[in-house]
């Protein structure tokens, strides 16, 4: 009995925006298990920090939080390290003039012990993405 009444006093805190949950606005993920603001109310003002929906395969409600539902983008991998050939054609360039911009510093790169040119994908002119 103690701990419900410890519980009931304690602030909840919504795990995608670290905001106090009011009663109405509780949810919490299916995926991570963490308690977020979903209105369930219309008649009550409030913001989601996530999604519902029905799975139709289960018949049943999914409730998943924004932080799972687009998790933060991982550190660069070695598929966003290119060498002269790859960035050159990511970027739409020729190698040649992507090796000319590098040289004038223009565009950040590495040069390998073995001569070799490397590019990050984000540092190529246009701001080429990630592919997926």
């Amino acid at each position: 009995m103690l701990g419900d009444s410890m519980e009931s006093d304690e602030l909840k805190r919504c795990h995608v925006c670290a905001g106090e949950v009011e009663a109405y606005m509780q949810a919490w993920c299916n995926w991570c298990g963490n308690l977020y603001h979903l209105n369930s109310r219309a008649d009550l003002p409030g913001t989601d920090c996530g999604q519902v929906w029905i799975n139709e395969e289960h018949l049943a409600l999914e409730f998943a939080c924004n932080v799972c539902l687009a998790p933060p983008a991982e550190p660069g991998s070695l598929d966003d390290v290119l060498d002269l050939v790859e960035a050159a054609a990511a970027a739409g360039m020729t190698p040649a003039a992507l090796e000319a911009l590098a040289e004038a510093g223009g565009v950040r790169h590495r040069r390998t012990a073995g001569g070799i040119l490397l590019f990050r994908r984000g540092d190529l002119p246009g701001g080429v993405a990630r592919r997926g």
